[in-house]
């Protein structure tokens, strides 16, 4: 795969990005789409409330043009297309009832489960129909098992479940998880060159670009925030990629920050309702940090030199250093 390709898909999405930021701000904060902040959060965020939200928009509008323009069109397009878009467009319509109906909770529950398994439906029903490898290797060993579609396709829809949910989890400091999923996303585009899979290193530049650029404006103090359309985009392209790439459970460890935000929450969810005690100062885990009396940019800061770590780590595992 040309390396070139990959910082091409990278600078034009970066740029799209930066041209669009400034479009489309002004544009949120005249239709009153501003954050909604919790009382028992941080007090440093109470001042945050009113800042333009569902920015998911520029990282996604940035991503598919880029990734339209210069991907390859095969069955791995469509996998990673559907994933990005489906899975974004489900963090959309989440966004927009919490604003424009004045619903804290956005969709329910179960119109949300529901989403997401009819995403993950259509991209199982593009996997199969492209007979895509149904075994899974153990990373860093030759370790592999192969139990059959009915094992691995209701395994896919759990795990982009899963994906798309703790990367959503992690967005909630300015800058977090542009940073984070940057990280990762970039030793994705390792991963997908040696597997030679030109439509997720492409993918994988076009969304590292796309959340860079969007950097630009959420870095502390941040002008606007992604919402659940930008994280749950961002997820889905994740987990498409650790998917068409064969890396299916090399995504703990290289998105390994992601995993750690889902789990303090499982457990501090868990805790409450068995032993009504909390374990964190409040989850997830990024805002135990704050009111523990970190700064934000500490937080930032430690979490992507978190991630810097856990994706050379992943890279070694894959092979790839």
């Amino acid at each position: 795969m040309d390396y070139q390709l990959l910082l091409l898909t990278i600078a034009v999405s970066f740029i799209l990005a930066v041209i669009a930021a400034p479009l489309f701000i002004p544009l949120l904060r005249r239709m009153k789409f501003g954050q909604q902040v919790r009382d028992d959060g941080p007090q440093t965020h109470l001042k945050k409330a009113g800042t333009p939200t569902m920015g998911g928009i520029i990282i996604m509008v940035a991503f598919t043009l880029s990734f339209l323009k210069f991907s390859v069109v095969n069955s791995d397009f469509y996998v990673l297309l559907v994933a990005a878009l489906g899975y974004g467009l489900i963090g959309f319509l989440d966004d927009y009832i919490k604003i424009a109906f004045k619903r804290s909770l956005g969709l329910t529950p179960r119109q949300k489960l529901l989403g997401q398994l009819l995403v993950g439906a259509v991209m199982c029903g593009l996997l199969i129909n492209a007979g895509h490898n149904t075994g899974i290797s153990i990373p860093g060993t030759s370790i592999s098992f192969d139990w059959g579609g009915w094992f691995y396709y209701p395994f896919i829809i759990i795990m982009m479940m899963a994906v798309t949910n703790a990367v959503n989890f992690t967005d909630g400091v300015d800058g977090l998880l542009s940073g984070v999923s940057a990280i990762a996303l970039a030793a994705f585009a390792v991963v997908a060159m040696q597997a030679t899979s030109i439509a997720a290193g492409v993918c994988a530049a076009a969304m590292i670009g796309a959340v860079l650029g969007f950097l630009v404006f959420n870095a502390h103090p941040a002008k606007v925030f992604m919402g659940d359309f930008g994280s749950f985009g961002i997820g889905g392209a994740i987990g498409a990629i650790a998917i068409v790439t064969k890396s299916e459970l090399l995504f703990v460890v290289i998105g390994g920050v992601f995993v750690i935000e889902m789990l303090s929450v499982v457990l501090q969810v868990a805790s409450f309702k068995t032993r009504g005690k909390r374990i964190f100062r409040m989850s997830p885990i990024h805002h135990h940090f704050e009111l523990g009396g970190w700064s934000e940019w500490r937080v930032v800061v430690s979490f992507w030199a978190v991630s810097l770590v856990l994706a050379a780590v992943g890279l070694i595992l894959s092979k790839g250093l």
